[in-house]
């Protein structure tokens, strides 16, 4: 059976991301999920002896797990080279960590852009130690609508047919089924939505291309785009996606993953018929029984 062709451009991911960082990152977001990061850790009451932070761009997220856990193993796998110790070169989808090495591992805004995040997420799964957690963030599936939309509308009118452009991002019911079937304990998927505003759409884009996100999809369009295309597509942008003030709104939803590894000390839900009081007692109302012969 031939493997599924893949998504994504790692080879020309690299290198824009690697180009971001040379002109200037554009780190708001980023700088955002690294709050809501230690924020969601401080709730976990308890310490880990060996840290991953899997190829979040920049320093942030590994500075925040190094004030956390001061006493820990701290190691980063980085698709680019760069400073700092305890550090690995490689691929995300190819995860180089023995079986149970790590006690937590932490990934940002990046697995949204992995060919196989279920083999991902497998690999992760095994690298942690039981009772070990996953925690990490991805670009979900309302991101960048307004800037979709508004590609297809100019694309089916100046050129007769439209081409990708953007990602298809996870949604978070499939994130929380990915996460079950790896195997993860304990799963929890949510999201946070975001609106950031511009001037108008070529502020959003120079942004996506300072945060490396523009597009790298293998079935992209190879040729240059259109001038017309462009104009065209800012001017539906700024028509449906502009606030009274005259700026335009982009939404990035965050989506947030966690799951522990199995561990016989965790909570395990009762088996069906087993409870000792009933749900009506404990809320005070009073139980109503269907008649015989109908169903509720």
């Amino acid at each position: 059976m031939n493997a599924p062709a893949a998504l994504f451009d790692t080879a020309l991911a690299r290198h824009r991301l690697a180009r971001a960082q040379r002109i200037g990152y554009a780190g708001f977001l980023l700088d955002r999920v690294v709050e809501d990061l230690d924020d969601r850790l401080g709730a976990v009451l308890r310490d880990f002896a060996t840290v991953l932070d899997l190829a979040t761009p920049g320093a942030g997220a590994g500075a925040a797990l190094a004030t956390r856990y001061p006493e820990a193993l701290h190691l980063r796998l980085a698709a680019l080279p760069g400073s700092g110790g305890n550090q690995i070169v490689g691929d995300p989808e190819f995860l180089p960590l023995a079986a149970g090495s790590l006690d937590l591992a932490v990934s940002l805004l990046t697995l949204h852009a992995v060919n196989d995040l279920p083999g991902t997420l497998i690999q992760l799964r095994r690298a942690l130690r039981p009772d070990g957690l996953f925690l990490g963030c991805l670009l979900g599936g309302a991101t960048l609508t307004e800037l979709r939309q508004s590609f297809a509308q100019a694309e089916s009118e100046i050129e007769g047919g439209i081409s990708p452009r953007v990602a298809p991002f996870a949604a978070v019911r499939e994130a929380g089924a990915l996460l079950q079937r790896a195997g993860f304990a304990l799963p929890v998927a949510d999201t946070d939505t975001l609106t950031v505003r511009y001037a108008d759409p070529f502020g959003l884009m120079r942004d996506l291309r300072a945060m490396g996100m523009t597009n790298v999809l293998t079935e992209r369009r190879r040729t240059p785009l259109r001038r017309a295309t462009l104009v065209r597509t800012a001017e539906v942008y700024a028509e449906r996606f502009s606030d009274p003030d005259g700026r335009v709104r982009a939404t990035f939803e965050v989506l947030w993953l966690s799951g522990w590894v199995p561990h016989e000390s965790q909570q395990k839900p009762l088996r069906p018929g087993t409870a000792k009081s009933r749900l009506a007692d404990a809320l005070g109302t009073i139980e109503l029984k269907p008649e015989p012969g109908r169903t509720p």
